[in-house]
Protein backbone atom coordinates (compact mmCIF):
# COMPACT_ATOMS: atom_id res chain seq x y z
CA UNK A 1 0.00 0.00 0.00
CA UNK A 2 1.42 3.59 -0.91
CA UNK A 3 1.24 6.13 1.72
CA UNK A 4 -0.50 9.31 0.27
CA UNK A 5 2.37 12.30 0.04
CA UNK A 6 2.64 14.58 3.26
CA UNK A 7 1.93 17.90 1.51
CA UNK A 8 -2.01 16.08 0.98
CA UNK A 9 -2.73 15.32 4.53
CA UNK A 10 -3.95 17.06 7.81
CA UNK A 11 -2.91 16.60 11.25
CA UNK A 12 -6.12 13.74 11.64
CA UNK A 13 -5.02 12.43 8.46
CA UNK A 14 -1.38 12.65 8.93
CA UNK A 15 -1.86 10.97 12.68
CA UNK A 16 -4.12 8.26 11.41
CA UNK A 17 -2.04 7.27 8.19
CA UNK A 18 0.95 6.87 10.67
CA UNK A 19 -0.56 5.25 13.74
CA UNK A 20 -2.60 2.87 11.55
CA UNK A 21 0.43 1.85 9.15
CA UNK A 22 0.07 -0.61 6.05
CA UNK A 23 -0.61 -3.62 8.01
CA UNK A 24 -4.07 -5.17 7.90
CA UNK A 25 -5.88 -6.78 10.92
CA UNK A 26 -7.79 -9.75 9.88
CA UNK A 27 -5.05 -12.34 11.08
CA UNK A 28 -1.44 -12.58 10.24
CA UNK A 29 -1.85 -13.97 6.86
CA UNK A 30 -0.33 -11.27 4.71
CA UNK A 31 3.30 -9.96 4.02
CA UNK A 32 3.39 -5.92 3.70
CA UNK A 33 5.88 -4.58 1.37
CA UNK A 34 7.71 -1.63 2.91
CA UNK A 35 7.77 1.52 0.53
CA UNK A 36 11.60 1.21 -0.62
CA UNK A 37 11.06 0.89 -4.11
CA UNK A 38 13.28 3.59 -6.91
CA UNK A 39 14.38 7.05 -5.95
CA UNK A 40 11.24 6.80 -2.92
CA UNK A 41 14.28 4.77 -1.09
CA UNK A 42 16.45 7.72 -1.16
CA UNK A 43 15.79 9.81 1.96
CA UNK A 44 18.40 12.78 1.70
CA UNK A 45 16.88 13.72 -1.70
CA UNK A 46 13.25 12.90 -0.33
CA UNK A 47 12.72 15.36 2.44
CA UNK A 48 10.93 18.69 1.94
CA UNK A 49 13.14 22.22 1.63
CA UNK A 50 13.09 24.47 3.88
CA UNK A 51 11.30 28.01 3.03
CA UNK A 52 10.52 31.40 4.48
CA UNK A 53 7.29 29.58 6.46
CA UNK A 54 9.21 26.83 8.33
CA UNK A 55 12.48 29.35 8.90
CA UNK A 56 10.17 31.75 10.67
CA UNK A 57 8.38 29.21 13.31
CA UNK A 58 10.46 29.55 16.52
CA UNK A 59 9.95 26.32 18.83
CA UNK A 60 11.29 26.11 22.19
CA UNK A 61 11.65 22.83 24.40
CA UNK A 62 13.84 20.24 24.48
CA UNK A 63 13.91 17.40 22.01
CA UNK A 64 11.70 14.19 23.31
CA UNK A 65 9.84 16.73 24.98
CA UNK A 66 6.27 18.83 23.98
CA UNK A 67 7.01 21.99 22.73
CA UNK A 68 5.78 25.32 21.82
CA UNK A 69 5.76 26.20 18.10
CA UNK A 70 5.38 30.24 17.47
CA UNK A 71 5.11 32.22 14.43
CA UNK A 72 2.92 35.07 13.31
CA UNK A 73 -0.59 33.75 12.50
CA UNK A 74 -1.87 33.83 9.88
CA UNK A 75 1.26 31.79 8.39
CA UNK A 76 0.89 31.80 4.69
CA UNK A 77 1.98 28.71 3.62
CA UNK A 78 2.30 27.78 -0.22
CA UNK A 79 4.23 24.57 -0.23
CA UNK A 80 5.56 21.97 1.93
CA UNK A 81 8.61 23.30 3.73
CA UNK A 82 10.83 21.50 6.92
CA UNK A 83 13.26 23.28 8.52
CA UNK A 84 15.70 21.42 10.42
CA UNK A 85 15.65 22.97 14.06
CA UNK A 86 17.88 20.66 15.71
CA UNK A 87 20.11 18.10 14.81
CA UNK A 88 20.91 14.41 16.27
CA UNK A 89 24.01 12.64 16.60
CA UNK A 90 24.88 8.86 15.19
CA UNK A 91 24.51 7.26 11.71
CA UNK A 92 21.23 8.73 9.43
CA UNK A 93 18.49 7.16 9.26
CA UNK A 94 18.05 4.62 5.98
CA UNK A 95 15.01 3.61 3.73
CA UNK A 96 13.02 0.90 5.80
CA UNK A 97 14.58 1.86 9.45
CA UNK A 98 11.99 1.51 12.01
CA UNK A 99 11.47 4.68 14.24
CA UNK A 100 10.27 5.93 17.09
CA UNK A 101 9.24 9.89 16.69
CA UNK A 102 6.96 12.35 18.52
CA UNK A 103 4.74 15.00 16.95
CA UNK A 104 2.77 18.21 17.88
CA UNK A 105 0.46 19.88 15.35
CA UNK A 106 -0.64 23.78 15.20
CA UNK A 107 -2.84 25.27 13.03
CA UNK A 108 -1.19 27.35 10.73
CA UNK A 109 -4.09 29.91 10.66
CA UNK A 110 -4.59 30.50 14.55
CA UNK A 111 -1.58 29.44 16.22
CA UNK A 112 -3.87 27.35 18.50
CA UNK A 113 -2.55 23.58 19.25
CA UNK A 114 -4.38 20.62 17.82
CA UNK A 115 -2.73 17.66 19.24
CA UNK A 116 0.14 15.40 19.96
CA UNK A 117 1.41 12.00 20.19
CA UNK A 118 4.26 9.94 20.45
CA UNK A 119 5.82 11.88 24.13
CA UNK A 120 6.28 9.70 27.27
CA UNK A 121 2.60 9.87 27.93
CA UNK A 122 1.00 8.98 24.93
CA UNK A 123 3.98 6.47 22.74
CA UNK A 124 3.12 5.42 19.53
CA UNK A 125 4.10 2.28 18.04
CA UNK A 126 7.80 2.57 15.94
CA UNK A 127 6.70 2.88 12.08
CA UNK A 128 9.12 2.51 8.95
CA UNK A 129 10.58 5.36 7.49
CA UNK A 130 10.73 5.80 3.42
CA UNK A 131 11.25 8.06 1.10
CA UNK A 132 7.32 8.01 -0.33
CA UNK A 133 6.01 8.01 3.21
CA UNK A 134 5.09 11.16 5.45
CA UNK A 135 8.12 10.25 8.09
CA UNK A 136 10.74 10.36 5.09
CA UNK A 137 9.25 13.69 3.26
CA UNK A 138 9.58 15.42 6.72
CA UNK A 139 12.67 14.07 8.14
CA UNK A 140 14.58 12.44 5.10
CA UNK A 141 18.56 10.88 6.17
CA UNK A 142 18.41 12.44 9.81
CA UNK A 143 19.96 11.34 12.67
CA UNK A 144 18.00 10.01 16.00
CA UNK A 145 17.32 13.06 18.19
CA UNK A 146 16.92 15.49 15.21
CA UNK A 147 13.71 18.23 15.60
CA UNK A 148 12.39 19.67 12.04
CA UNK A 149 9.31 22.02 12.50
CA UNK A 150 7.13 21.69 9.06
CA UNK A 151 4.97 23.98 7.26
CA UNK A 152 1.47 22.72 5.40
CA UNK A 153 -0.51 24.52 3.03
CA UNK A 154 -3.81 24.48 3.05
CA UNK A 155 -5.58 21.26 0.78
CA UNK A 156 -8.92 20.44 -0.01
CA UNK A 157 -8.55 17.87 3.08
CA UNK A 158 -8.19 20.95 5.64
CA UNK A 159 -6.66 24.51 6.29
CA UNK A 160 -2.44 24.76 6.77
CA UNK A 161 -1.13 23.45 9.66
CA UNK A 162 2.45 23.33 11.28
CA UNK A 163 4.16 20.65 12.42
CA UNK A 164 7.23 19.95 15.40
CA UNK A 165 8.64 16.38 14.82
CA UNK A 166 10.95 14.38 17.14
CA UNK A 167 13.06 11.33 15.26
CA UNK A 168 13.33 9.33 18.81
CA UNK A 169 15.18 6.15 18.02
CA UNK A 170 16.06 3.55 15.59
CA UNK A 171 14.55 0.42 16.54
CA UNK A 172 15.82 -3.05 15.68
CA UNK A 173 14.21 -5.20 13.41
CA UNK A 174 14.38 -8.22 15.46
CA UNK A 175 14.23 -9.31 19.17
CA UNK A 176 16.95 -7.69 21.08
CA UNK A 177 16.68 -9.74 24.28
CA UNK A 178 18.69 -11.90 26.10
CA UNK A 179 18.44 -15.46 24.90
CA UNK A 180 17.00 -18.12 27.79
CA UNK A 181 17.20 -21.47 27.45
CA UNK A 182 15.14 -23.20 24.87
CA UNK A 183 11.87 -25.21 26.72
CA UNK A 184 11.95 -29.19 26.52
CA UNK A 185 9.38 -30.90 24.01
CA UNK A 186 9.21 -27.67 21.81
CA UNK A 187 10.39 -27.01 18.47
CA UNK A 188 13.88 -25.50 18.09
CA UNK A 189 14.84 -22.31 16.65
CA UNK A 190 17.61 -21.11 14.52
CA UNK A 191 18.22 -17.70 13.66
CA UNK A 192 19.50 -15.93 10.68
CA UNK A 193 22.11 -12.71 10.03
CA UNK A 194 18.73 -10.66 10.11
CA UNK A 195 17.14 -12.59 12.98
CA UNK A 196 15.01 -14.38 10.61
CA UNK A 197 14.19 -17.70 12.56
CA UNK A 198 13.69 -21.26 10.75
CA UNK A 199 11.82 -23.72 13.09
CA UNK A 200 12.65 -27.75 13.72
CA UNK A 201 9.50 -29.31 14.53
CA UNK A 202 10.23 -32.52 17.31
CA UNK A 203 9.16 -35.83 16.96
CA UNK A 204 5.94 -37.20 18.05
CA UNK A 205 2.00 -35.84 18.34
CA UNK A 206 1.25 -32.40 18.19
CA UNK A 207 0.49 -30.60 21.41
CA UNK A 208 -3.34 -30.55 22.12
CA UNK A 209 -3.10 -27.42 24.70
CA UNK A 210 -1.68 -23.67 23.81
CA UNK A 211 2.22 -23.88 24.81
CA UNK A 212 4.61 -21.12 24.81
CA UNK A 213 8.12 -20.31 25.93
CA UNK A 214 10.09 -17.26 26.14
CA UNK A 215 13.12 -17.14 23.31
CA UNK A 216 15.19 -14.16 24.15
CA UNK A 217 14.14 -11.85 27.20
CA UNK A 218 13.47 -8.26 26.31
CA UNK A 219 13.80 -5.10 28.77
CA UNK A 220 10.95 -2.90 27.36
CA UNK A 221 7.13 -2.39 28.62
CA UNK A 222 4.72 -5.48 29.26
CA UNK A 223 2.57 -6.22 26.61
CA UNK A 224 -1.32 -6.08 28.18
CA UNK A 225 -4.53 -6.92 26.11
CA UNK A 226 -5.99 -4.28 24.60
CA UNK A 227 -2.36 -2.40 23.09
CA UNK A 228 -1.36 -1.58 19.69
CA UNK A 229 1.81 -4.44 19.49
CA UNK A 230 4.02 -4.40 16.19
CA UNK A 231 5.76 -7.99 15.86
CA UNK A 232 8.19 -9.74 13.30
CA UNK A 233 6.05 -13.43 12.83
CA UNK A 234 7.05 -16.38 11.60
CA UNK A 235 4.38 -19.17 11.06
CA UNK A 236 4.54 -22.78 10.47
CA UNK A 237 2.13 -25.62 10.54
CA UNK A 238 2.88 -28.53 12.82
CA UNK A 239 0.45 -30.53 10.40
CA UNK A 240 2.71 -30.39 7.36
CA UNK A 241 5.87 -28.72 8.27
CA UNK A 242 5.59 -25.96 5.95
CA UNK A 243 5.82 -21.99 6.24
CA UNK A 244 1.90 -20.60 5.56
CA UNK A 245 2.76 -17.41 6.62
CA UNK A 246 5.54 -14.71 8.04
CA UNK A 247 6.49 -11.26 8.22
CA UNK A 248 10.25 -11.45 7.29
CA UNK A 249 10.83 -10.44 4.38
CA UNK A 250 8.12 -7.36 4.36
CA UNK A 251 7.20 -5.43 6.93
CA UNK A 252 6.69 -6.06 10.37
CA UNK A 253 2.75 -6.58 11.62
CA UNK A 254 0.87 -4.13 13.45
CA UNK A 255 -2.15 -5.47 15.44
CA UNK A 256 -4.63 -4.94 19.04
CA UNK A 257 -3.44 -7.78 21.37
CA UNK A 258 -7.01 -8.98 21.69
CA UNK A 259 -8.59 -8.29 18.29
CA UNK A 260 -7.98 -8.98 14.84
CA UNK A 261 -5.98 -11.97 14.94
CA UNK A 262 -6.84 -15.43 16.31
CA UNK A 263 -6.60 -15.94 20.21
CA UNK A 264 -3.50 -18.01 20.38
CA UNK A 265 -1.52 -15.15 18.36
CA UNK A 266 -2.89 -12.74 21.37
CA UNK A 267 -2.14 -15.22 23.68
CA UNK A 268 1.52 -15.42 22.62
CA UNK A 269 2.50 -11.73 23.05
CA UNK A 270 0.47 -11.16 26.59
CA UNK A 271 3.11 -10.69 29.53
CA UNK A 272 5.73 -10.85 27.24
CA UNK A 273 8.32 -7.58 27.10
CA UNK A 274 8.98 -5.30 24.30
CA UNK A 275 12.42 -7.01 22.51
CA UNK A 276 11.34 -10.50 24.04
CA UNK A 277 11.52 -13.53 21.32
CA UNK A 278 8.66 -16.18 21.94
CA UNK A 279 7.67 -19.65 20.48
CA UNK A 280 3.83 -20.53 21.16
CA UNK A 281 2.23 -23.33 19.81
CA UNK A 282 -1.66 -23.07 19.11
CA UNK A 283 -3.97 -26.14 18.71
CA UNK A 284 -6.51 -25.33 16.95
CA UNK A 285 -8.78 -24.65 19.73
CA UNK A 286 -6.87 -21.04 20.03
CA UNK A 287 -6.32 -21.31 15.87
CA UNK A 288 -8.71 -21.76 12.97
CA UNK A 289 -11.17 -23.77 14.72
CA UNK A 290 -11.80 -28.13 14.75
CA UNK A 291 -12.00 -29.77 11.53
CA UNK A 292 -10.86 -31.45 8.79
CA UNK A 293 -7.20 -30.30 7.75
CA UNK A 294 -7.71 -28.27 5.16
CA UNK A 295 -4.35 -26.65 3.64
CA UNK A 296 -6.41 -23.62 2.10
CA UNK A 297 -7.87 -22.28 5.52
CA UNK A 298 -5.68 -24.23 8.04
CA UNK A 299 -8.83 -25.05 10.09
CA UNK A 300 -8.00 -28.06 11.98
CA UNK A 301 -4.57 -27.45 11.97
CA UNK A 302 -1.74 -27.00 15.15
CA UNK A 303 0.15 -24.04 14.37
CA UNK A 304 3.92 -22.24 15.51
CA UNK A 305 4.81 -19.30 15.77
CA UNK A 306 7.76 -17.58 16.62
CA UNK A 307 7.25 -13.81 17.34
CA UNK A 308 9.63 -11.01 17.55
CA UNK A 309 7.69 -8.02 19.82
CA UNK A 310 9.32 -5.02 18.43
CA UNK A 311 7.04 -1.92 20.30
CA UNK A 312 3.55 -1.79 22.41
CA UNK A 313 1.25 1.05 22.37
CA UNK A 314 -0.74 1.10 25.16
CA UNK A 315 -4.33 0.93 24.94
CA UNK A 316 -5.10 4.40 26.25
CA UNK A 317 -2.90 6.13 23.70
CA UNK A 318 -4.60 6.73 19.55
CA UNK A 319 -5.40 3.00 18.50
CA UNK A 320 -2.72 1.44 15.93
Amino acid sequence: MRIRPIAALSVAAFSAVLLAGCASGANPNATPAPSTSGAAADLCAAAAPSGAASDSITVEGEVGEKSTATFSAPLEVEELQSTVVSEGEGDPVAAGDLVTYALTAFSAETGEELGSFGYDDAPVLPQQISGDNPLGQLLGCATPGTRVVAAFPATEQGAAEVYVVDLLEVVPNAAWGDPVDPAEGLPTVELADDGAPTVTLPEGDAPTEFEKATLKEGDGPVVAAGDGVLVQYHGVSWDTGEVFDESWGGAPFSFTAGSGVVQGFTDAVVGETVGSQVIAVLPPAVAYGEGEINDADLKGQTLVFVVDILGVQPAETPAQ
